[in-house]
């Protein structure tokens, strides 16, 4: 099969296949016109309408033995790419969800961006009120933060309730695998961990004293960054080797601006030592979401190679947090390591409302109507009204309560309880400024969730794909 190339072929440019259906084969085609992209392309519009009725099987018996690269499906196709790849001995891959991100999503694979990847951050996540918890609860806050991406399990300790066998709870922490740090100014406490601990003026007698423990330095309250140096000199001078900084960032309106200052300050005086920055003083006394908070801390931290980040989640707004540094360390980590702005390749840390914005028109969902030959409605919305529609009917309201009525299918409680929550979807999408695919669940960045399919919109598709697979 030859492949024809697309705007500005070239002879080492890679050549992309795209396989869709009948509806979708000129949008398509005018979509990666529009694109001038960095391959060349054909499009294969096989005698299906609906291209995420494609199948393994049907694509089997029908797509032409395909002479390219790499052949590309749309992202909602159910078909398996690895057992493609096996029959026609060539890559197979999915788009996206959405016709409209195409653009968006090759120029995201070209970042070649890990989510996994590289990062240069330690996440101490840190248990609160240890001295309210049994050791089940230790253990299991542990787990979970550890899920989240914690690199480190910080034991946050109360002055005004000391833990005297803290050290039995950090040896069963250790024996499960946890490396272990303890938030503590009390002497005895910090001796009977022997982990970690903060080294202010009035406990550094305990520099050189702890055998295992990499010391927090941080000023003496309520004074500066003369504070901070001195203790980190007299540490050294106590035989400390390797210690590490806390300059501390306050809450806003209590110095925030301010400890921005002394930490930029900080780094300039002391540039090769390790710093770690308090996050909790932001997320959890600011009511707001955690997760914009954390992208702002953790972009200071990536320009002044702060290398540890403390946080807890203990306010309602600030859950997840540990999830948040995680996914924010690897995104400013390749943005750093670029060079360029930390956007564009992921979006995890976009929970409300949506990174990349597409909607149809209603002209094109008219037009889309007017190829339809079925009873079985389409959901859409333009973030001003939503519609529904088939073959027969085409409804176009802002209020769902007016929708419903008009769509008769009081008789039918699956099919009524389907269309009913899909509607819900879309105006909840309508309202915060999402994007809305139907059957589809809303993305919320990191928070996203795989929703249960409805048994309704299984028997839709089952007589729809049988169809499929024996089309000529």
């Amino acid at each position: 099969m030859d492949l024809a190339a697309g705007p500005g072929a070239g002879a080492a440019r890679p050549r992309y296949l795209f396989v869709t259906g009948q509806l979708a084969k000129g949008a398509l085609e005018r979509t990666l016109g529009e694109m001038r992209a960095a391959f060349d392309w054909r499009v294969e519009a096989l005698r299906i309408k609906v291209a995420a009725l494609l199948t393994t099987d049907y694509l089997r018996a029908t797509l032409p033995r395909p002479d390219c690269d790499a052949v590309y499906l749309p992202g909602l196709c159910q078909a398996d790419v690895a057992a493609l790849m096996s029959i026609f001995g060539v890559e197979f891959k999915k788009g996206p969800k959405d016709l409209r991100d195409l653009a968006a999503f090759f120029g995201g694979e070209a970042e070649a961006y890990d989510p996994q990847g590289k990062h240069a951050l330690t996440i101490l996540a840190e248990i609160n009120d240890l001295h309210r918890l049994d050791d089940e609860a230790i253990l299991a806050r542990a787990e979970r933060y550890r899920r989240s991406g914690a690199d480190v399990i910080d034991l946050g300790c109360s002055p005004e309730s000391p833990i005297a066998d803290l050290g039995r709870i950090v040896g069963m922490l250790r024996g499960r695998g946890f490396r272990v740090s303890v938030d503590t100014f009390d002497e005895r406490e910090a001796l009977s961990g022997d982990e970690a601990g903060s080294l202010n003026a009035e406990n550094l007698d305990l520099a050189g004293r702890l055998r295992s423990a990499v010391p927090v330095v941080i000023p003496d309250h309520g004074q500066g960054l003369a504070s901070l140096l001195r203790n980190v000199e007299e540490a050294r001078r106590r035989g400390v080797q390797r210690l590490i900084v806390d300059p501390v960032i306050d809450p806003i309106h209590f110095g925030f601006a301010a400890s921005l200052r002394r930490f930029c300050e900080a780094r300039e005086a002391l540039p090769e030592a390790e710093m770690l920055m308090g996050v909790g003083n932001l997320t959890e006394l600011t009511e707001a979401d955690s997760a914009g908070v954390n992208a702002v801390l953790l972009g200071v931290m990536s320009e002044l190679s702060v290398t540890h980040a403390l946080t807890t989640e203990v306010a309602p707004w600030a859950l997840g947090c540990v999830r948040e540094l995680d996914c924010g360390r690897r995104m400013m980590h390749h943005a750093h390591r670029r060079g360029s702005l930390p956007k564009g390749f992921d979006d995890r840390l976009v929970t409300t409302r949506d990174a990349r914005l597409s909607r149809p028109t209603e002209a094109e969902l008219r037009a889309m109507q007017r190829s339809l030959g079925d009873r079985n409605f389409r959901i859409e919305t333009d973030g001003e009204s939503i519609f529904v529609f088939n073959a027969e009917r085409f409804v176009k309201r802002s209020n769902i309560r007016d929708i419903f009525p008009q769509l008769g299918v009081e008789d039918d409680a699956s099919h009524a309880f389907y269309l009913g929550r899909e509607l819900m979807k879309a105006d909840l999408a309508r309202r915060l400024g999402k994007k809305y695919i139907q059957g589809e669940p809303l993305h919320w960045g990191y928070l996203t969730y795989a929703e249960e399919e409805a048994e309704q919109a299984r028997r839709r598709r089952a007589p729809a794909r049988a169809r499929a697979k024996g089309a000529p």
